[in-house]
């Protein structure tokens, strides 16, 4: 039973990920010039951003305690699924940035609820010694359709504006919703609960809930650290258009960086169920700090296209990485509070890291917060160093 319902689940999953991150892909890139057209400029992207991070973080956080607790985690996943997409289309329609503001934060919100089930479901699915390589597949298909979203973007804008490419997101996000329904099947918890009376399953749940290892907060430290570094990929975006790439090639910038991404997400992935997780994380981070010290240079246009397509290799190197090094250093029945609060940590520093790039470049100019990011980063990879991974151990 386990065998047959694995590799659909891991399918299903990813091509899922790939239909709604090509519908995500499609607005998100072209949303910096979108929100410059009504009159908007970094400060204002800055608290977009940050307050979609922070409401993702906090339904991270709900959505993971809950993974613990339901029977039944799809129907948190596919509810996602559907009230992101259905939201998307509807920056058509906008006129000011404070009603992006209610769709990114209502976006950011579903992805919040089903992100953390998702994870556990995918690590319930799968063997301990291949969940590094299942994460890796699912966000090489991620990626892949962060490929397709700009492409198709390029192909929609010329002819129907950034207001037509919002409304064409709703195709792959309805597919999405279709693939997430038919395709992904429930998996049983790890432990069954059923033989335990009620006094009892909450004395057990509640011991486990305060033994997460020490391993498991040393690495959560390390990714707030790191995350204050880690503000919203469209200051990047803005950058560019500060050495005079157009905003019309903005969708380019995602093409660039998520092909590498796409490329090296499962290879990574599976390096990491062989080989320290902490040190391919750590790479990761300091391929950011390059990129981000490169951005501040920013010495040409062809230097920027060129660290864009390196900096695919961070994502590559920790999204699904560190993912499965958080699953592999707690228990079973406690991944969805681990990976809800490791969640929620990221979300409200990364939502830090917008504002205060957001002021930074408003006060001090465009330079200075790469440089900050950069050293940040930099501190982060060199502390992660310093942990060994349970797969190292062993």
């Amino acid at each position: 039973m386990r065998a047959q319902s694995t590799p659909r689940n891991v399918y299903a999953f990813g091509l899922t990920s790939f239909l709604n991150d090509t519908a995500s892909e499609m607005a998100y890139w072209v949303l910096p010039a979108f929100i410059a057209s009504l009159g908007a400029g970094p400060a204002q992207l800055g608290i977009i951003e940050g307050i979609a991070e922070s409401m993702a973080s906090f339904a991270k956080l709900f959505s993971g305690y809950l993974s613990d607790h339901v029977t039944r985690r799809k129907p948190l996943v596919v509810g996602g699924y559907v009230v992101a997409n259905a939201v998307k289309p509807l920056l058509a329609l906008v006129s000011s940035w404070w009603q992006i503001l209610g769709i990114r934060f209502c976006d950011r919100f579903a992805k919040g609820v089903r992100g953390t089930p998702r994870d556990v479901m995918v690590a319930d699915s799968v063997d301990p010694s291949n969940i590094g390589s299942a994460y890796g597949l699912i966000q090489a298909m991620d990626s892949a359709g962060a490929i397709a979203g700009p492409l198709l973007a390029l192909a929609l804008i010329a002819h129907y504006g950034m207001r037509g490419v919002f409304a064409f997101a709703a195709v792959p996000g309805a597919l999405a919703i279709l693939v997430a329904w038919l395709g992904v099947r429930e998996v049983a918890h790890e432990k069954s609960r059923s033989q335990q009376p009620d006094g009892e399953q909450r004395e057990a749940r509640g011991e486990q809930r305060i033994h997460l290892p020490f391993g498991y907060y040393y690495v959560l430290v390390v990714v707030a650290l790191f995350s204050l570094a880690n503000s919203s990929d469209m200051f990047l975006v803005l950058r560019a258009g500060n050495v005079g790439i157009p905003a019309s090639q903005s969708p380019l910038l995602g093409l660039v960086f998520n092909v590498t991404f796409t490329l090296v997400s499962w290879p990574a992935g599976k390096l990491s169920d062989r080989f320290s997780r902490s040190t391919i994380a750590a790479a990761g981070y300091a391929v950011f700090a390059i990129v981000y010290f490169m951005f501040a240079l920013a010495p040409s246009r062809r230097a920027i296209w060129l660290t864009m397509a390196f900096y695919g290799l961070f994502y590559a190197l920790t999204n699904p990485v560190l993912k499965a090094l958080v699953v592999e250093t707690v228990g079973s029945e406690v991944r969805g509070r681990a990976l809800g609060i490791y969640f929620f940590v990221t979300s409200v520093t990364t939502l830090l890291a917008s504002v205060i790039t957001g002021a930074l470049w408003k006060v001090y100019g465009a330079a200075i917060p790469f440089y900050v990011s950069a050293a940040i980063a930099a501190i982060a990879a060199i502390t992660l160093l310093a942990h060994r991974s349970p797969r190292a151990a062993a």
